[in-house]
């Protein structure tokens, strides 16, 4: 698919993409972009209340099993079990996904999620090619790479990743940023909107 994406400004996409949406079904929104970008952000604005979010991080595999330069690689990921969360959900049937964690870097069991008429699917390959015939809304979000690596900085200082600065550094730059340079383009090009969000560090 080839769009002639529409730019949006950070604070005028909720609505925007929002308005986008049938109203008189279920509507599956895919938000795609770089690590730091502020992806899970926009998620948490867009779902309100309301939504249901699948996070493509909770289909990666378990970190010891994959090569370290492959961790980030769509094909590895567990997409099959993503497909049947979203079609169970869209025909209106509770589902069982994954809890991944960046703890330990592994799968670590299972939540219900009960359908709703909005699901987020968001994820640095939520626009991945296997899953595009189940996305109604394609959005990319797209920052400067200093703004994306500050607000990973953040989540590791805060103790809310389990890596530390160090780790985390090499990992951004050796695996996380070349990985999604090659798929960038081809996301980009599926993309109905294009969010550019510069704003800094959450407080």
């Amino acid at each position: 698919m080839s769009t002639r994406a529409t730019i949006l400004d950070w604070n005028d996409a909720p609505e925007r993409i929002l308005r986008s949406l049938a109203a008189d079904r279920v509507g599956v929104v895919g938000i795609t972009g770089p690590v730091g970008a502020g992806k899970s952000h926009l998620s948490g604005i867009l779902r309100g209340s309301a939504g249901v979010h699948l996070a493509t991080d909770d289909y990666l595999p378990d970190y010891d099993k994959v090569a370290y330069e492959d961790r980030d690689d769509p094909d590895l990921a567990d997409s099959a079990a993503l497909i049947a969360n979203l079609q169970d959900l869209r025909a209106g049937r509770a589902t069982s996904v994954p809890r991944w964690s960046f703890q330990s870097h592994s799968r670590e069991g299972y939540r219900e999620v009960a359908p709703t008429n909005l699901i987020l699917v968001e994820g640095i390959h939520a626009l991945h090619e296997r899953l595009m015939p189940h996305l109604d809304v394609c959005v990319f979000v797209e920052a400067p790479p200093d703004v994306r690596w500050k607000r990973w900085e953040h989540l590791e200082t805060t103790g809310q990743r389990g890596w530390g600065v160090e780790v985390a550094k090499r990992f951004f730059d050796s695996v996380a940023e070349p990985t999604f340079e090659k798929y960038a383009p081809i996301y980009k090009s599926r993309a109905h909107f294009i969010v550019r969000n510069e704003i800094g560090v959450p407080h």
